[in-house]
């Protein structure tokens, strides 16, 4: 049920602005996902109808809307071990497990990140994100592991979301990468939208694209292994859907077990990947309480570590001990 009906009127002189964009501003209190919810929900309208976040409004008109409840969450905690990075009463920091999923959905179990997180934190989560996504300020993908933040409460999760979408922070992230660049280091700028004909896939377009949104990775080559494949440090501006995974394909280097984006296995490699070879491995960001700077660092997984042991151990040169000449006989 919704709380009750709040009123806004547009204060005169705008000439035209965004419906969403005129609530957040007259209500700082609430998140701009909360509000978005409530267009969602259809708690919005104008002359009694409702409306959609992108109706353009102008001084003078008045907005009717009310915000849904949080209702309480009908997931189970259950006690899956995390690896804390940084916690306080307001956010924590984790390294996510590579295979775990965020949040749950229509095909997933009881053990995804949200589950874990409601056994550690006792049910003491941000509401904004809903009833299936407390606490979650953004996500990595299933296979990529690495740094992720939580919000605890509400002010960490506005603080934190108001960071995210303003690029305030850093974020970079380890990828294994198949063949060898031609450069060491680049910079990306390339639109990001959905696959036309793959609805699943996302893709880069050359140029701007009513159906793409700008998307910025930088990268740099860290370390090489022969031909086979190349360690890179990406760093993104921006945080589009498989960003680094399609930027680096975009280049024509696709990560390792990367299959959606055509990775395929390779009888050079002593092991095959089992899955996308990504880690996030460093995040920077203000603290959204203190305003502390908070340096975050999470070490690669076993099996990215592995990875790499094998991609040294395959381009590695032979040391063959050169044989000792055979006595002749006279």
């Amino acid at each position: 049920m919704p709380n009750a009906t709040l009123t806004h009127t547009v204060p005169p002189g705008i000439r035209r602005i965004r419906a969403d964009k005129a609530l957040a501003i007259a209500f700082p209190g609430h998140s701009r996902v909360a509000i978005q919810r409530a267009f969602d929900a259809g708690l919005v309208s104008f002359d009694g109808r409702p409306i959609k976040r992108d109706h353009a409004v102008h001084g003078g008109d008045t907005l009717a809307f009310s915000m849904p409840d949080a209702r309480p969450s009908e997931l189970k905690p259950v006690a899956i071990p995390l690896d804390i990075l940084f916690e306080d009463r307001h956010l924590l920091a984790i390294n996510k497990a590579a295979g775990m999923v965020v949040h749950p959905g229509a095909a997933t179990g009881e053990d995804t990140l949200v589950h874990a997180l409601l056994a550690h934190c006792k049910g003491g989560l941000s509401g904004v994100g809903g009833v299936e996504r407390p606490g979650i300020v953004h996500r990595l993908d299933r296979e990529t592991s690495g740094v992720m933040l939580v919000a605890k409460t509400d002010a960490a999760h506005r603080g934190l979301s108001e960071q995210f979408s303003t690029r305030a922070l850093q974020k970079e992230y380890l990828a294994l990468v198949a063949g060898t660049p031609a450069l060491l280091s680049g910079s990306i700028r390339k639109p990001i939208g959905r696959n036309p004909h793959q609805r699943h896939k996302m893709m880069a377009f050359e140029e701007s694209h009513p159906a793409a949104r700008d998307a910025h990775t930088d990268w740099e080559v860290v370390e090489s292994y022969g031909a086979l494949a190349t360690l890179v440090r990406c760093r993104i501006h921006t945080g589009r859907t498989h960003q680094i995974r399609v930027h680096l394909k975009s280049l024509g280097h696709v990560l390792l077990g990367d299959t959606v984006y055509g990775w395929h296995a390779d009888p050079r490699l002593p092991v095959q990947p089992s899955r996308v070879m990504l880690h996030a491995e460093h995040l920077v960001v203000h603290h959204p309480v203190t305003g502390k700077l908070l340096d975050l660092t999470a070490p690669p997984p076993k099996d990215f570590k592995a990875m790499q042991r094998a991609l040294k151990t395959a381009t590695k040169p032979s040391k063959k001990r050169p044989q000792k000449p055979k006595a002749v006989r006279p």
